[in-house]
């Protein structure tokens, strides 16, 4: 006998405002679980009746179909903060410099920034270089998401999910998260699991991750060793001048943040990219163009540089949708315009970066609706 329905389900419900974009169209069906429970039960309807189900979390790195979505969205309302003892990490001993910390586990939908401004005020660090990101903590390991020296990967313990195979919960750990540069298993296995809730491992009274350039340039006028306070307000002002902050008035707010991830080659590509850069004469010398060490012998490129030096704008506008007028990075929706385009900009932008550069950006939001839409059925970026 088949599941019933749940008792929440809705039709044809519009994603658009749910989404920082404010793009797309509606969901064929729209659920909203407030418990693990719910959740495994709207997933065994959807599988029953033959209609796949796709997770949103806050909306702020997703880009819907203007057709919509032709399949069960899920959107969890799972809340709640929960701080207690850490064990040693294996290998390590209590004393040890790093090793005093405490586990904060935080449920899928917690609001991302309101968890790190909690942690940051309750005297932990660990997290502050990531203030100010929109979106969920269930988001935050699916993108692995990083900013100002920092990623996600490095302050998790564990990842609490359910297994959509068996609607079984079970912990997955660091490892077998699979993290990589803005990627995760998460990712690259949309349908296998849902984050239910996040463990953080983060330091009582810890000095605070200061590595990024901008960031250190940012803070080191504050004279005495800054605190995970003072960085955490040293990155939300870094962030508001991108327009990277969501703000009513701002007129970049509609955005996914950064729309394309910065590109990390072999060092030979790499090189050969700055060679490029000199021969056109956007670079005036290789100390011109932005390169960080990526480890392995790879090499990590600005893509925000790599927009500009193929003679794109802030500001620049296509019709309803743009450039930030703050930060190159990001894609914008000025209102009245469609998800088509939006993504006409973005092809625009990444063919002509790989017509000058040799370099093919790759998106960094997650695009829901496409297997069905009128763009295909592929990554409407891809290739």
């Amino acid at each position: 006998m088949a599941p019933a329905p749940p008792p929440d389900l809705r039709e044809r419900v519009p994603l658009a405002p749910l989404t920082t974009l404010g793009l797309g169209g509606p969901a064929r069906y729209f659920v909203e679980p407030s418990s693990t429970e719910a959740l495994a039960e709207a997933l065994a309807w959807a599988a029953a009746s033959g209609v796949r189900a796709l997770v949103l979390g806050g909306g702020s790195n997703v880009v819907v179909a203007d057709a919509g979505v032709d399949a069960l969205v899920v959107r969890p309302v799972l809340r709640g903060i929960e701080r207690r003892p850490a064990a040693p990490p294996e290998g390590g001993r209590a004393g040890e410099p790093g090793v005093d910390t405490v586990l904060v586990v935080a449920a899928a939908s917690e609001p991302w920034d309101l968890f790190v401004r909690s942690t940051v005020s309750e005297g932990l660090a660990g997290l502050e270089c990531l203030s100010g990101i929109p979106g969920t903590v269930g988001a935050s390991p699916v993108q692995n998401v990083g900013a100002y020296g920092r990623e996600v990967a490095e302050v998790l313990d564990e990842v609490r999910v359910l297994d959509r195979r068996t609607l079984e919960e079970c912990v997955l750990s660091v490892g077998e998260c699979a993290f990589a540069y803005r990627d995760s298993r998460f990712r690259r296995e949309p349908d296998r699991f849902v984050v239910l809730a996040a463990s953080f491992r983060l330091t009582p009274g810890g000095a605070p991750t200061v590595r990024y350039p901008e960031l250190e340039r940012t803070v080191a006028g504050g004279g005495a060793s800054p605190t995970p306070g003072a960085v955490r307000e040293a990155v939300l002002a870094l962030r508001r001048g991108k327009s990277m902050v969501l703000e009513a008035g701002d007129p970049n707010r509609r955005s996914v943040g950064s729309f394309f991830v910065n590109p990390v080659l072999p060092a030979e590509e790499a090189e050969r990219v700055v060679a490029r850069a000199l021969a056109l004469g956007v670079a005036g010398d290789q100390a011109a163009v932005p390169r960080f060490p990526a480890g392995e012998g790879r090499v990590k490129l600005s893509a925000a540089w790599l927009i500009e030096a193929a003679g794109f704008r802030k500001g620049e506008r296509r019709g309803p949708v743009g450039i930030s007028s703050r930060h190159s990075l990001a894609l914008v929706h000025h209102g009245g315009g469609r998800t088509a385009d939006l993504l006409a900009l973005a092809r625009e932008i990444r063919d002509r970066v790989r017509e000058r550069f040799g370099v093919t950006l790759r998106p960094e939001p997650v695009f829901l609706g496409f297997q069905d839409g009128e763009d295909g059925g592929k990554d409407p970026i891809g290739g």
